[in-house]
């Protein structure tokens, strides 16, 4: 892979993150000559029992895991060992045309087919069937509702045609090559042009910054038939590629199934691995400036050296633990610096990341405020210096190494329920980085073993190991404003930090939560359990509702989720930014916390402290275990109970701000997303954007005044779903959130404020957007209705999903012109006779009229003719098995019971709707288009390029 991020090092390190794969008994054995094919062949690592790894004569791999969760449920991947570093010069973006031209066409399944034959199993196109193309592998991957050995074959069968038997007609190649032209079209945005500037300036003359996986204009406009063919047979090769199946089947049904698919799979003449490189160790002292209207300031001081090649091995791990607890105590000196009152940053950060096998980079990153470069710069310079010269303290390690110790125990304890998608991930580490899997029980406990050996002395000294030394790096600034002095004051500014004088600073203190007496214990007054899915309901005196679903879905984890009265039932049109700061309400900490006090006094505990405002409460959610769940209740009463409001949250939000209105309209996605409110509301200040300025006036003072007395005296519904003993839990809630003081017992109607409305001016509206002038979006809004009436939610539903299909072949496939039309509804539970129908298609600017017309054409077959039955069935039937597989996980079961009692009739809803669904047919569905999608109805918005962009 390219850039591996440190964090998720840190957890495979230890096999606590990454799911186990298999034991050394079943691994395929190694001759005393022949190169490994495996990492563990050549590890002292243990395996899990439960892989099972084979290589057929051919040279293909494959790793089959069974797994149970979600239950009945598997996933299928084919894993290709190359992507677009492998292009030639005039092959530029290749490597992902092929991906694409995989779903147009092979020996068995004609052009157009395989996207249908799989909607009519239940996978939808997008979400379960889907493929990415990176610099170094191309993956596909689908994903299968349901553990079926004859969907398990077609699953296969259709790997194999990737693999093998793709038959790239001209026609089709043309086809997709606009569909092609279009995503990259899409993905021309200042955030990419900022990304190929960087990657073109800290590794100038290698060879992957000039293969970016969407490749260019020119080359895609050349490519043809002939030429995609030929790099598709150079890549794709059995000993070039793996098969991954994990999921609830028989490995020996799934291994014999595999054979039967790739064991004819002919081997070819293999090709020498491409180098992504080279990299020049040697540059330093070069600066770097980057402009853009929309980018926030930034300042990245790197150095590259070269790739440390380590095996896995136990040594390697208590290696990589050492460094990343190292990571981890400068960037949380730095993250207290970002917390203070006046914040010389908004956040900074240093880390090593290898670059493929080609080297490794340090990099100390300083995102500042507009104008404040130099100050941040110098603090984070001289933090990250502090920290070399003096080293750690005894308890800054403790609070990493308790941080890390609660992550090996969690993923032990929840090893029996850990879902496919780990799995899949840590086979891919398997083939990508050569990481030996392990169970998280032998994880666990070998840090144990080596957690007396995690001294301050040892991580320093595996930190300078790995550190490439910043003396004298490439530095780069990208911001919406050249620094001034330009390059010479950005080298000056760093050559004055690394002449600075150092003072050791003075350890701080560690207090204990304040935060575990309430009052006495709350009692229950009512206490019922609903029958339809068994979710039990409690009443406490002090009126908190409490909502309980007990599973055995994912073991050692419990969903929590409290909802406060308000939410954004408070912004009013004379207050419409009531509760616009209630997100950051968290960095404000506790009345007898900061939040940086918070972080360290909560280390080592799996907990969460955050609020959000929905439509119509406070949302705070966290996922803890039941170990924690005692003091994940005591923060959140603390957190309704005794808010801190310090000013650490304002300077955050104000920062915030400045660069969301800076990059307000850079895109044209980001110009529809923030005039969308106020055109359909016809400009409702509840639902439009305000001012920067009003935002800047906020404070916590006004927002304390706003939301103050709805977390103090509002109703509260709270729900735990998960591994958690019934009894147990009412009583811990009993002593936090039940013995509060009492409070409202019901979430108000706020009648005055759910009045929503949709603006009767249908005349097309322009918006602009500063971004590439070849970028619009033809955009259609009809108004519908609320969802009182469950039938009609199904109808606009299912709509929704035929309307997804029909505009995918006319826009994608037969046209060429977008690479992602997209569709959308909502029917409001807040706003009475409030709801939305949208459909969306980002093109050229040159082709709006066309994709209008394809669009209108599109809605006008739905309203005059019944839709297909074969549309219908491939419409109808992923959105079947999403019901069928909802209450296989804990977010599928707090989907019901977050608010069971505000709303019980959403669970009568729930177990209808399949019924409902199977009822429904192509005039049900013509119909409904008929009732709200008449042309003449809509509200058309065209997004544009600025003149002169």
């Amino acid at each position: 892979m390219f850039i591996r991020s440190l964090a998720p090092a840190l957890l495979l390190a230890l096999s606590a993150f990454s799911p186990a794969l298999a034991q050394q008994a079943a691994a395929p054995a190694a001759s005393a000559t022949a190169e490994p094919v495996w990492p563990f062949q050549e590890s002292d690592l243990p395996l899990d029992p439960a892989y099972r790894f084979g290589t057929l004569d051919n040279g293909l791999r494959y790793i089959i895991r069974p797994n149970g969760t979600p239950a009945g449920q598997g996933m299928v991947q084919l894993w290709i060992d190359a992507g677009s570093v492998s292009e030639g010069e005039d092959e530029r973006g290749y490597a992902h045309f092929i991906e694409h031209m995989a779903f147009n066409g092979s020996t068995r399944v004609p052009e157009g087919e395989m996207v249908k034959l799989l909607e009519r199993e239940g996978l939808a196109f997008g979400a379960d069937t889907n493929a990415s193309t990176s610099f170094d592998t191309t993956l596909y991957k689908l994903d299968l509702p349901r553990n079926d050995p004859a969907l398990l074959d077609t699953a296969l069968m259709l790997m194999r045609e990737t693999a093998s038997e793709l038959t790239f007609a001209p026609e089709a190649v043309e086809r997709e090559k606009g569909v092609i032209l279009s995503e990259r079209r899409v993905r021309d945005t200042y955030a990419l042009r900022n990304t190929i500037d960087q990657l073109e300036f800290l590794y100038r003359g290698a060879r992957f910054p000039d293969r970016l996986p969407i490749g260019t204009v020119e080359s895609l406009q050349k490519a043809d038939a002939a030429r995609l063919k030929a790099m598709w047979q150079r890549l794709y090769r059995p000993d070039n590629a793996a098969v991954i199946v994990v999921g609830e089947f028989d490995p020996d049904a799934v291994e014999a199934a595999i054979r039967r698919h790739f064991t004819d799979w002919q081997p070819r003449t293999p090709v020498p691995p491409i180098d992504p490189g080279p990299i020049d160790f040697s540059r330093a002292g070069e600066t770097d400036i980057f402009i853009d209207p929309a980018l926030s300031e930034r300042i990245t001081a790197a150095s590259t050296g070269p790739w440390l090649d380590e095996k896995d091995s136990i040594v390697t791990r208590q290696m990589r633990v050492l460094r990343q607890i190292g990571y981890g105590i400068i960037n949380r000196r730095l993250q207290r610096l970002a917390r203070s009152e006046d914040p010389p940053f908004r956040g900074a950060g240093v880390g090593t990341a290898n670059v493929f096998e080609a080297g490794r980079t340090t990099n100390l990153i300083v995102d500042a405020a507009e104008g404040e470069w130099r100050r941040g710069l110098a603090a984070a310079q001289r933090e990250f210096r502090r920290a070399l010269k003096f080293g750690f303290t005894r308890a800054e390690v403790a609070e990493q190494v308790a941080n890390v110790r609660t992550l090996q125990e969690n993923a032990a304890a929840g090893a029996d329920t850990r879902p496919n998608s780990s799995y899949v991930g840590a086979a891919l580490l398997v083939l990508q980085e050569g990481q030996v899997p392990t169970t998280p029980q032998s994880g666990l406990e070998r840090f144990e073993a080596f957690a007396p050996s995690i001294t301050p002395e040892a991580v320093y000294g595996a930190l300078r190991a790995e550190l490439v030394p910043l003396e004298n790096p490439l530095l780069r600034f990208e911001g919406r404003t050249a620094p001034e002095g330009g390059a010479e004051a950005i080298r000056a500014a760093w050559n004055a930090g690394m002449a600075e004088e150092l003072v050791q600073e003075d350890a701080a203190t560690l207090a204990e939560f304040a935060y575990t007496q309430f009052g006495p214990p709350g009692t229950v007054v009512s206490d019922t359990t609903e029958p339809l899915l068994g979710i039990r309901t409690l009443r406490f005196a002090n009126g908190l509702m409490l909502n309980l679903k007990p599973t055995e879905l994912q073991r050692d984890r419990i969903s929590v989720e409290l909802h406060v009265d308000g939410g954004q039932m408070l912004d009013t049109r004379e207050n419409p930014l009531a509760t616009a700061m209630t997100s950051v309400l968290p960095v404000g900490g506790l009345g007898k916390h900061s939040t940086d006090e918070l972080q360290s006094i909560l280390a080592g505990r799996t907990v969460d402290f955050s609020i959000g405002a929905e439509e119509r409460s406070f949302r705070m959610g966290a996922t803890t275990t039941p170990r924690d769940l005692e003091l994940q209740l005591q923060l959140l009463a603390a957190a309704i109970s005794d808010p801190g409001y310090r000013p650490q949250g304002e300077a955050q939000y104000r920062r915030n701000i400045e660069n969301f209105f800076a990059s307000r309209d850079a895109t044209p996605n980001s110009a529809l997303a923030n005039a969308l409110g106020g055109i359909i509301s016809d400009g409702d200040p509840r639902f439009t954007l305000q001012p920067k300025e009003a935002y800047l006036a906020l404070s916590f003072a006004r927002l304390r005044e706003a939301i103050g007395d709805r977390l103090q005296k509002g109703a509260l519904e709270l729900a735990l779903v998960g591994d958690f003993d019934p009894d147990q839990a009412i009583a811990l809630v009993a002593r936090t959130l039940g013995a509060l003081p009492p409070r409202e017992e019901q979430f108000r109607a706020y009648e005055e404020n759910r009045l929503r409305g949709f603006t009767g001016n249908r005349s097309p509206r322009v918006i602009h957007h500063s971004g590439p002038a070849d970028q619009a979006i033809v955009r259609m809004t009809w108004p519908t209705r609320d969802d009182r009436d469950f039938d009609e939610v199904l109808k606009l539903e299912l709509l929704a999903r035929v309307m997804r299909l029909e505009l995918t072949d006319s826009l994608r496939e037969e046209l060429g012109q977008t690479y992602s039309p997209g569709v959308s509804g909502s029917q409001s539970r807040t706003y009475p006779g409030y709801g939305t129908f949208n459909i969306a298609a980002p093109v050229d600017a040159a082709q709006v009229d066309a994709a209008r017309e394809a669009m209108l054409e599109t809605v006008r077959r739905l309203i005059s003719e019944p839709v297909e039955a074969d549309t219908l069935l491939r419409a109808r039937r992923p959105l079947l098995e999403s019901y069928d597989n909802a209450l296989k996980t804990n977010a599928g079961w707090m989907q019901l019971a977050d608010d069971a009692q505000r709303e019980p009739d959403r669970i009568a809803r729930f177990v209808s709707a399949k019924d409902r669904l199977l009822a429904l047919t192509p005039q049900d569905v013509q119909a409904v288009a008929a009732r709200y999608l008449q042309p003449e109805a809509r509200l058309e918005i065209v997004v544009l390029p600025k003149a002169g962009e």
